[in-house]
């Protein structure tokens, strides 16, 4: 289901809503694009959907995209558009090939909203003009959010190297007797590393690289802002584990329950977390 509002895109004095189902995916207000053309909108999102080219692009992108898409249903309609007596409504194609790049809302939000590929597809049927303009102001709403993005991605990094600090601190007073040589201590160092590594990445750092020969850094720079959270918190609590476990294994399986918790927790922000989880067991 589309959720309320999330950005609007200002455009030649029109108000156009982003709306996202998912946090990734963006569906542009097709009902908000039509105004530039006509007072009812609804009207001409049904003309726009009565041609043959359209029908067929909107088919296409279906068929990249919608595992569930219905074939047989949408040849009907193609073979059927173009003539007078054809016609066509987003609810009718909805419930027609079970489509999932436009969407049809009641209700406070109510209107047509399309997948931004689609949504620009008409934007071009209104006015090349116009979609300059609504691709311009989109544009800088998503500059502006990857640079949100980049600035929590940062930020979570550096509170990861502070904690990173504390715990090797906690490695260094609970774990290192004052026997061990060098060589001994950075393996030691390491191991508690790839503890935490193969608790939220499901993998050692070494792993990661023969997995990945071609990327420069480690496996914590390529880390979503979410794992970067989850392992500054990890860092803070194995701190703590270290003074009251000194065996991995305990540890890996403790840090392990901290970490599906934690991904549980933050999949109502990103239903997509959950997916790191699958992919590290």
């Amino acid at each position: 289901m589309v959720k309320p509002v999330k950005e609007t895109i200002h455009a030649k004095g029109l108000d156009i809503g982003i709306y996202t189902n998912d946090f990734k995916n963006e569906f542009i207000s097709l009902t908000d694009i039509a105004k530039f053309r006509s007072d009812d909108p609804n009207n001409t999102i049904r003309n726009w959907m009565r041609s043959k080219e359209t029908i067929a692009f909107l088919g296409l992108w279906e068929k990249l995209h919608n595992p569930n898409f219905k074939p047989v249903e949408f040849e009907g309609f193609k073979n059927e558009a173009g003539y007078n007596a054809f016609t066509m409504a987003p609810q009718k194609w909805i419930d027609g090939v079970n489509a999932i790049g436009i969407v049809s809302k009641s209700g406070r939000y109510g209107g047509t909203y399309a997948h931004t590929d689609i949504a620009f597809e008409f934007a071009s049927w209104i006015s090349a003009e116009f979609k300059l303009y609504i691709i311009k102001d989109y544009q800088r709403i998503k500059e502006d959010e990857n640079s949100r993005l980049s600035l929590n991605w940062n930020l979570n990094r550096a509170i990861a190297k502070l904690n990173y600090r504390i715990h090797t601190d906690a490695i260094k007073e609970n774990l290192l007797p004052p026997e061990l040589t060098k060589e001994q201590i950075a393996y030691t160092y390491a191991s508690e590393a790839d503890l935490l590594n193969v608790a939220l990445f499901g993998k050692t750092a070494k792993q990661w690289r023969e997995e990945n020969p071609d990327k420069k850094g480690n496996i914590r720079d390529y880390a979503t802002i979410h794992q970067l959270l989850i392992l500054a918190n990890l860092e803070s609590y194995n701190a703590i584990l270290t003074s009251k476990y000194k065996n991995l294994g305990d540890r890996l399986l403790l840090l392990r329950e901290m970490v599906i918790k934690q991904i549980k927790a933050l999949s109502s922000v990103d239903p997509d977390l959950p997916k790191m989880l699958d992919s590290s067991e």
